[in-house]
């Protein structure tokens, strides 16, 4: 992805975070200490935004490294090591909260994502997100999606048209939104129009829709509007949306929808458990530190001559 989509995301995060200054940081940690440290999967999961994570690290220190890291949309196992850090162990510790926010946000969409996917296997049917994101963070949650094998639906309102319940309520029916729209709309865009009952399905093949949004079907009834459609428009674009989850995705898709739209791919997605752990630092001098396995909470370490 583009720098420049991201980077101005990050840098008001680490704003937020880090405000006039890290404090205890400055208190704990010479400015001449190089560290290296590691991020940790605690649990399955499966990889996205680690770009975004390295942003964070380089914005507090433009020499930081990353000697590793996984493949975006790679499964990482818990325990494995997702992706290194070298750099200012001042800088490595100012980002560190601020590179994991993202980077578990972006995995946990990921994972989410690529679970439906699997459970529409091997039917013929494209698993999309929604607009129903984090306020400016829609770019890379919907980046997660893709990493996790699902795809987009429109960005924003500006990159298709899809009339909705309010819509056809402000013009009065079917017929009159999809002839409005219609009749000023740019010749390249298809017209999308969401329905919630058979009459509705029928009234909008008949006002010539492009698509159709099956808005809140229940799995006997989309069966039936995906029967019809076929028969009056074969190739009607045909769009199941709705309360859809993990547990009735299969038989949704099973219905011959071409796409399912799940709102929970974004809004619903839990944070994956990741930490970061400094591995080891070294001074000025070359004295290095390799801290323990139980540095964190004890304090103890081992000491050693950098090569």
């Amino acid at each position: 992805m583009d720098r420049r989509f991201y980077e101005g995301i990050v840098a008001q995060a680490l704003r937020e975070d880090i405000g006039h200054g890290d404090i205890t940081t400055s208190l704990c940690v010479p400015r001449d200490v190089k560290g290296r440290a590691v991020v940790v999967a605690k649990e399955d999961c499966v990889v996205a935004g680690i770009f975004v994570a390295e942003e964070a690290f380089l914005q507090c220190d433009p020499d930081c490294s990353f000697p590793m890291a996984l493949n975006e949309g790679a499964r990482a196992n818990s325990g494995d090591v997702v992706m290194e850090i070298q750099g200012s162990l001042q800088a490595i510790l100012q980002a560190e909260r601020t590179a994991l926010n993202f980077l578990q946000r972006l995995c946990g969409i990921a994972t989410l994502t690529r679970h439906f996917v699997e459970k529409i296997g091997g039917l013929p049917c494209r698993l999309v997100d929604t607009r129903k994101t984090t306020p400016c963070l829609r770019v890379l949650e919907k980046y997660a999606v893709r990493a996790g094998g699902g795809f987009n639906h429109r960005y924003g309102l500006s990159d298709g048209i899809l009339i909705k319940d309010n819509h056809i309520a402000a013009c009065g029916s079917i017929k009159e939104a999809l002839s409005k729209v219609r009749a000023s709309c740019p010749h390249t865009l298809k017209i999308e129009i969401e329905v919630s009952t058979l009459d509705e399905l029928k009234e909008a093949i008949d006002a010539g829709a492009d698509a159709v949004l099956l808005d809140n079907m229940d799995v006997k009834t989309l069966t039936e509007a995906v029967a019809m459609a076929r028969g009056l428009k074969p190739g009607l674009l045909l769009e199941a949306s709705g309360g859809v989850c993990l547990e009735n995705v299969r038989d949704v898709a099973g219905t011959g929808v071409d796409i399912v739209s799940a709102g929970a791919l974004t809004h619903s997605a839990r944070a994956v458990d990741l930490s970061l752990r400094v591995i080891r630092f070294a001074f000025a001098d070359g004295h290095c530190l390799t801290p323990s396995s139980s540095a964190s909470s004890r304090g103890s370490e081992s000491s050693s001559t950098c090569n």
